[in-house]
């Protein structure tokens, strides 16, 4: 009963999928643009319509300008034969000669997921890929005359595929577009059947309208991804400051929609409200352990939290809350629950935050109990189909979702690149782009340091100071200088051996000139000497 149960639920979920917009290219407010520069001919005042991956990393603020290979395969095994494409320039063997990077690479969907092409063409040395789809979507493709053709048995598509990540996609760290199947038709032609040249150019922006930057991050209580960053981030949220506004937001499904709600009964312990608001149980037991029912509860929580700790945009209490919660109460045994939420209750004093007025805005919400609405579980439903979010954790900066792995450091980079000009705070122009962002932040700005102020006192530049400087020549000149003096050392006592054998060896002749040599001879009784 339990495994039909949770089949049901889930059954449903792409049924909740689809009533939302997934034209993501659309929906998540990306700023960047595609076009083609060479030839001329493909050039679009406004660009190309594209989807962005939700992997990889994207340069946001800057733009990747390249000339443009298409694979002769689909890059679905291994090894990539970088022989094997267009345009072909031939060596004096005849044969094509191989990818010459910088370049950016083109290969077909199908085969194999986007992760495993990209990863490939990362591999290969491409700068960015752009995947040409080869199905026509429905709107391109029934229309009079034919936008879009495709090979015959095909069906349309009513929407671009979400080029999601597999699972795998962290070790990918470039940006990658797929292309509708007749922009890219067009650029094949040129560059297979033409053997011609394309140059296209990827560009990314972030909205920066003031000197605030606003961002958000979409996760749930038992989301694993993103926990690391929520237990380490607060310490660059508050050297921020007011310059930024931190939302915090909660991935809930929509049991109405889902069916949930009209029969209670199939869903189980996934939802409260009488099967109004759901989420997906994370141990996949609807009988034992946490359910999808706590989870919802426990966002309701940390959203009353916020309410009342976060209207300052740094919600130093919230995140005192979830860094205990992350640490302790995020096991099976100690996860709240309706029946033991005395993890929760300790954590909302360690944070000193008052539990009964969390109880309250628990209750005022709407409960979680009662078949009625709940308006701040309703506001992230409505939140989330406005944002159009299909995969957790996702953030949200100046309303554009950044791409790429949630660490410290991206997501910091990111905010800082969100401001008008000239008015980043002073911890941005410092530790933007350190690796380390949070050691940077914790030593007062300083990238490498170890300490508020720096090493020494002396005068910083990028990060070392002039004292680190000259004590790492004084040490390097000093190695160099006693190694020196050993090897001048170690040949004299060379030579000076060497000295001592030649004259070892003439000795004899000079004790036999200055002595006189004898030789003696016998005959018989007689001896002489000579």
């Amino acid at each position: 009963k339990t495994k039909s149960q949770m089949r049901s639920f889930v059954s449903l979920l792409p049924l909740g999928l689809g009533l939302m917009p997934v034209a993501l290219g659309n929906l998540d407010g990306v700023s960047s643009n595609f076009n083609v520069e060479i030839p001329r001919g493909l050039n679009r005042d406004e660009g190309y319509d594209h989807r962005e991956a939700l992997f990889g990393v994207p340069q946001y603020g800057g733009e990747i300008a390249e000339k443009v290979y298409y694979a002769d395969s689909t890059l679905c095994d291994d090894p990539v034969d970088k022989r094997k494409g267009y345009p072909c320039t031939y060596d004096s063997t005849g044969a094509c000669e191989p990818w010459q990077s910088p370049f950016i690479l083109m290969v077909d969907r199908g085969d194999c997921t986007f992760v495993s092409k990209v990863r490939r063409a990362q591999q290969a040395g491409a700068s960015a890929v752009l995947i040409a789809d080869n199905v026509c979507t429905c709107g391109n493709f029934n229309t009079s005359p034919q936008e879009c053709t495709m090979d015959p048995g095909l069906q349309c598509e009513q929407n671009e595929p979400i080029m999601a990540d597999d699972g795998s996609g962290n070790d990918v760290s470039i940006p990658s577009f797929l292309l509708f199947k007749q922009d890219a038709d067009a650029i094949k032609t040129v560059l297979k059947d033409q053997n011609g040249i394309v140059q296209v150019k990827l560009q990314w922006g972030i909205p920066a309208p003031d000197d605030r930057v606003e961002w958000e991050l979409w996760s749930n209580p038992v989301e694993v991804v993103s926990k690391n960053f929520q237990k380490t981030f607060y310490p660059d949220v508050a050297a921020l400051g007011a310059s930024q506004q931190f939302t915090p937001h909660f991935y809930i499904f929509d049991g109405v929609q889902n069916g949930c709600h009209s029969n209670a009964a199939n869903c189980g312990s996934l939802c409260v409200n009488q099967g109004r608001y759901c989420a997906v149980d994370p141990d996949s037991d609807l009988e034992r352990g946490i359910s999808g029912g706590d989870v919802v509860v426990e966002s309701l929580r940390r959203l009353c939290i916020w309410q009342h700790h976060g209207q300052d945009g740094v919600g130093e209490k919230y995140w005192r809350y979830v860094n205990y919660f992350l640490d302790n109460c995020d096991t099976e045994t100690s996860f709240p629950t309706s029946a033991n939420s005395a993890c929760a209750l300790a954590g909302l004093s360690a944070a000193g935050i008052d539990s009964s007025q969390v109880d309250q805005c628990m209750f005022d919400s709407g409960g979680t109990t009662a078949d009625n609405v709940n308006q701040l579980l309703q506001g992230e439903i409505d939140a989330k189909a406005e944002r159009g979010i299909v995969v957790i954790p996702t953030v949200y900066v100046n309303t554009v979702v950044m791409r790429g792995s949630i660490s410290d450091q991206t997501v910091f980079s990111t905010i800082c690149s969100g401001f008008l000009d000239g008015t980043s705070p002073e911890i941005c122009r410092q530790c933007a782009n350190c690796f380390d962002v949070t050691g940077c932040v914790s030593a007062g700005g300083v990238c490498g340091g170890s300490s508020p102020g720096g090493g020494g006192g002396g005068e910083k530049k990028d990060g070392i100071s002039v004292g680190t400087l000259f004590l790492s020549l004084f040490l390097t000149v000093g190695v160099m200088g006693a190694g020196g003096f050993m090897y001048y050392k170690r040949t004299q006592r060379e030579m000076r051996d060497q000295v001592r054998g030649i004259l070892a060896e003439y000795m004899p002749l000079d004790d036999g000139a200055e002595g006189g040599a004898q030789m003696t001879a016998r005959s018989g009784n007689n001896v002489a000497q000579i």
